[in-house]
């Protein structure tokens, strides 16, 4: 470095447009002397340069720290007098890029605060800035994010629609987006359709509109652009056949046989117990209480309750949930033995795994199998984990997942038909011009299998068939719609959900 001026110039770059006079260090901050450059300068009414000084003063500005202290300019600024006549008569000049009127901070670090609080917002965002040596409150920090201009408005030709909430189960907003750019275009308060629908009159040239299956929106879309092509939400669609496919799970460990005797106490009287509640209405077993019914079958008040107000008794099945044992890697051993010697002895098997390198303790050994994890024929499994493998690609699953699945579809021929509907859906997914043909064609399968689960989700589809067909057809998806809903939900509880809707849409929009 040449000299102690270039310095200067470099750490202060900013400032070029002024003229420096001295840098001063009050230890914690740098204080900048500076004054305007001797130019003819534009009066703000007219226009007219004029470079007679009426008069000067000081103007006390931040700038960005340096070296994690403060910065403050004091600016000499000349008063102009305009010649025009009949114009204001004096005006202060302004130095554009560093200077903007009314402002107490120069025009770069009001860039890096707008940077910080478009982020952060509010206390989350002054509390950075103070580490940054360049403080303001919580409420400068919110009055500089909510003066941060919106972009343009524009219509775009497809747009995505979606709602997220406000005060979940109390208050809903909606989101529109470019779905091509994935750009934020609005936020409307609720997600009525009268609001949409007036959106869209006021914005014509929407060609496509992606939607899940809301009825709301798809009845405002109907009514405010008739020839608009609606899009179904592929996600959607399979998150349908997924709760269908659950559904048919909990049926189907029922008919694999994972059943007790308390699951069907509501169901299925046993005459050789006096205590046993008897099938029909609840009305008819109202009269005995739980209380009484729990002293006579000898279970808990508690546990009669649940059974008591369960509507299905597949809903009670509770599969055991077990954590990883020591007694796992023997488990093959102990099925082979307990095969071959149904009466070998705890003990003899204790023996036979400590040899093969087992570090646990009979007792350990003792619980394993009274909880029947080494019995051969007993597979326990939640209807839950049945549908995710049938739901998971089939090149994802392992060896013995593929083996377990192939068991349990076997077992009954409703399985069977819910594996195939389910390895013939997936498919559709992928859009291809083919896939409303092919839809129909699954429809009429469907149908004619004995799922009723899957019958209501046909149904679903032929009642939005439109949508389906052009989500199963076309590139477009309200995939995007939901990403801006996921980081939504970050931005509301960044603020610990004390956000107004105007705040809250600002920085939607800014995202």
């Amino acid at each position: 470095m040449k000299d102690v001026n270039e310095l200067v110039q470099m750490v202060f770059s900013g400032l070029c447009p002024l003229v420096m006079d001295d840098v001063v260090d009050e230890g914690e901050r740098i204080v900048v002397r500076a004054r305007t450059p001797q130019d003819m300068a534009p009066c703000p009414v007219c226009g007219v340069s004029s470079g007679r000084v009426h008069g000067y003063h000081w103007r006390t500005v931040a700038d960005v720290p340096v070296d994690g202290r403060r910065v403050v300019v004091r600016v000499r600024v000349r008063r102009l007098v305009c010649p025009t006549r009949g114009c204001r008569h004096t005006f202060r000049e302004e130095v554009p890029g560093v200077l903007d009127r009314y402002q107490r901070r120069t025009t770069r670090l009001t860039r890096q605060v707008k940077a910080v609080v478009k982020e952060l917002a509010g206390r989350a965002g002054a509390r950075l800035l103070a580490i940054l040596a360049a403080g303001v409150s919580r409420h400068t920090a919110l009055r500089t994010l909510l003066r941060i201009p919106l972009p343009a408005a524009r219509t775009p030709r497809v747009i995505g629609v979606d709602d997220f909430a406000l005060r979940r189960r109390h208050r809903y907003a909606t989101v529109i987006i470019d779905a091509e750019t994935q750009e934020r275009i609005a936020v409307l308060p609720d997600r009525t359709a009268d609001t949409l629908e007036a959106w869209l009159r006021e914005h014509p040239g929407v060609e496509v509109v992606c939607r899940d299956g809301s009825a709301t929106y798809a009845e405002a879309i109907r009514r405010a652009l008739p020839h608009a092509t609606q899009v179904g939400d592929r996600w959607h669609l399979w998150h349908n056949l997924c709760e269908a496919a659950l559904e048919r799970g909990q049926d189907a460990q029922r008919l694999l046989g994972h059943r007790t005797g308390r699951a069907y106490l509501r169901r299925t009287p046993r005459p050789d117990h006096p205590g046993t509640l008897a099938p029909g209405p609840r009305s008819a077993r109202r009269g005995r209480g739980p209380a009484r019914c729990a002293r006579r079958l000898q279970l808990a008040l508690n546990t009669v309750k649940r059974y008591a107000r369960t509507d299905r008794p597949e809903r009670m099945f509770r599969v055991p949930k077990y954590r990883a044992s020591l007694v796992d890697p023997y488990r093959e051993h102990l099925r082979k033995r307990r095969a071959e010697d149904p009466g070998v002895p705890v003990l003899h098997l204790f023996d036979e795994i400590k040899a093969l390198g087992f570090m646990g303790c009979l007792n350990l050994l003792h619980k394993y199998i009274n909880q029947g994890r080494a019995d051969a024929d007993r597979s326990h499994i939640s209807p839950r984990r049945l549908a995710r493998m049938l739901l998971t690609r089939p090149d994802s699953l392992k060896a013995e997942q593929h083996e377990l699945l192939s068991k349990l579809t076997d077992a009954c021929p409703e399985m069977t038909q819910l594996a195939t509907a389910i390895g013939d859906f997936a498919p559709l997914l992928a859009p291809h011009a083919n896939n409303a043909d092919a839809l129909s064609r699954w429809i009429v399968q469907v149908r004619g299998a004995d799922l009723p689960h899957l019958h209501a989700f046909a149904r679903g589809l032929e009642r939005d068939r439109d949508a389906v067909n052009a989500a199963l057809t076309l590139p477009y998806s309200n995939g995007p719609t939901e990403g801006v809903n996921t980081k939504t939900k970050r931005i509301a509880r960044q603020m610990h959900g004390r956000a107004g809707f105007t705040l809250l849409r600002h920085r939607i929009l800014l995202g």
